[in-house]
């Protein structure tokens, strides 16, 4: 199994950079942003951005294997998870009313503080305390995922009066760094849990300088800033709410989006007790995941580009990919017959999936989303999202689901099989639509987010 899954890292990581490659051939925007102050306050704020992104991602590879090793069994080990899930995408929806009320500079410091206690907390075998430290992480994790990009939206906008255009430049630059810095956080805690010998806590406490760095780059080069339209919140979900019910392709998004991503949510938890009686390294099994989400972002940005297929097609590609990948886990978790390698292959075709999914989801909502209800309708879909995941995640209490993991890859199936079917729905009702056949490359949301 160690060789294995050193092998299809290093092919994984060959077809990453090759299909990077050619999509960075393809992009337009070469000429964009070559302005020395604009590459400045650029550096300035990747110094920070990327150094929290990269401690967000060292917490990844050995979370399951933390609790394991404390001696928790895998339903109290659930609980853990969907805690975390709940306050990160619950906690979420306060983000931007305390970036409103106490500035987004304040916010980004509060992340650092507050997820380096998450990480102290880890070395806690209580298992209350670790409870603690997954919702003080959830809600970390919320800020990092909303109230740095804001901030900079802010400065570029508002502060240094950059064209609106070269946005989209810096995230990209963004999504590719944190695609990189995923790869990296995964080798980097398998050294040190692993290579060192050091044990499953040891990258969270890697993480902790990575976090006192950030604060400190935010601390002396960011300057505050705060929205300049006060978000209210009932107004925004009450209007969210009536244009998902009315809107039917909204609906359908919502629908595909809420289905699709809370099958994540639960692959997020099964993969390590899934992987891990094959002994294999799971460092680089993580690095090897992230390289097959950067080889579905390649592929994606590639074929959107030479428009051969809209970004509504390539989403109904990946969910039928996912659906493949959940029959061949039923397959190979099968109580009497289990493959651990066709589950390592089946979890990696179901995250270069999930690749595809996140861009061609991000040029979606983009398209049919207005700027002016995103917010409330967005929130409204993280609702089913954590409902569905941590239903699931407690099912893992009753008999019938502890032992094995088959049956909740059997509910899996069912809700992606639910998700084509709401995707054909979708296809259906958008066939004329033109707001989906403008250029779908390079979107701001092309970032890929650590839900780990």
């Amino acid at each position: 199994m160690i060789a294995i899954t050193y092998i299809t890292f290093f092919v994984m990581l060959c077809l990453c950079g090759g299909f990077q490659f050619l999509a960075y051939q393809r992009r337009k925007d070469f000429s964009e942003g070559n302005n020395p102050q604009f590459l400045k306050f650029q550096r300035g704020y990747f110094a920070a951005y990327l150094m929290a992104v990269f401690a967000d991602w060292l917490q990844g590879p050995y979370l399951y294997k933390l609790y394991s090793y404390y001696g928790y069994q895998e339903a109290q080990i659930a609980t853990l998870y969907a805690v975390g899930f709940a306050s990160t995408i619950i906690l979420g929806t306060w983000t931007p009313i305390a970036a409103d009320q106490f500035g987004r500079k304040k916010l980004c410091l509060l992340f650092t503080v507050l997820y380096s206690v998450s990480c102290l907390m880890k070395l806690s075998t209580s298992y209350g305390i670790l409870l603690i430290g997954r919702i003080i992480g959830g809600i970390a994790t919320s800020v990092l995922f909303s109230a740095f990009e804001a901030w900079y939206i802010h400065e570029h906008l508002e502060t240094h009066d950059f064209p609106k255009e070269w946005i989209s430049v810096t995230f990209a630059k963004a999504s590719t760094w944190n695609g990189v810095l995923a790869v990296l956080a995964g080798v980097s805690s398998n050294l040190m849990s692993e290579g060192l010998g050091l044990g499953p806590v040891a990258p969270y406490m890697l993480a902790i300088p990575f976090l006192i760095f950030s604060g400190i780059m935010v601390s002396t080069h960011w300057t505050e800033n705060y929205s300049v339209n006060k978000i209210k919140f009932k107004k925004l979900c009450g209007e969210g709410f009536k244009m998902i019910v009315t809107k039917e392709e909204i609906f359908m998004l919502g629908g595909i989006e809420a289905l699709f991503e809370s099958v994540i949510y639960i692959v997020i938890f099964l993969w390590t007790p899934i992987l891990q009686t094959g002994n294999p390294s799971l460092g680089i099994v993580f690095s090897s995941f992230m390289a097959s989400i950067l080889v579905g972002q390649g592929f994606f940005n590639i074929v959107s580009t030479s428009r051969r297929f809209q970004p509504s097609v390539l989403l109904m590609v990946s969910i039928v990919m996912a659906v493949i990948a959940n029959i061949l886990l039923i397959i190979s978790t099968h109580p009497e017959k289990r493959d651990v390698s066709l589950s390592f292959s089946a979890l990696t075709l179901f995250e270069v999936a999930v690749g595809i999914y996140f861009p061609a989801m991000g040029h979606l909502r983009s398209r049919i989303i207005p700027d002016t209800h995103r917010w409330g309708v967005i929130n409204w879909f993280r609702v089913p999202i954590n409902l569905i995941a941590c239903v699931i995640l407690m099912l893992l209490h009753e008999d019938v689901f502890q032992h094995g993991n088959r049956m909740i890859f059997v509910l899996c199936l069912l809700l992606l099989l639910l998700a084509v079917a709401s995707g054909a729905r979708f296809l259906k009702v958008t066939k004329d639509d033109d707001r989906l056949k403008q250029d779908a490359a390079w979107l701001e949301s092309d970032h890929i987010h650590n839900i780990f």
